[in-house]
């Protein structure tokens, strides 16, 4: 069976981006914290890119191409650690603050 899963990643971004409307207009959270789901829109751009470099450039998928999956990779945990300082920062002010 030759299933393209593609359309649904692309589906997949609607909710996402509502929820990032939903997320900034809202103020549930900090701003830096709401920096870090829009990095991760970004770390998909970026392995996206990277996926096309690794089958144009090397012939192959990108879990193959390791100076690639490792710089896409980067990113996820670029956006990771500044959601998760975002969260940590406003909980500290919270704490503080009480």
């Amino acid at each position: 069976m030759d299933f393209d899963p593609a359309p649904l990643f692309a589906l997949s971004l609607v909710p996402y981006l509502l929820f990032l409307r939903w997320i900034q207009r809202s103020g549930a959270l900090p701003a830096l914290a709401v920096w870090g789901f829009r990095l991760t829109l970004l770390f998909v751009l970026i392995t996206i890119v990277a996926a096309v470099l690794a089958l144009r450039c090397c012939n192959a998928e990108l879990v193959a191409v390791d100076g690639l999956h490792g710089g896409a990779e980067a990113f996820l945990t670029l956006s990771n650690a500044v959601l998760v300082i975002g969260l940590l920062r406003d909980n500290a002010s919270r704490v503080n603050n009480s």
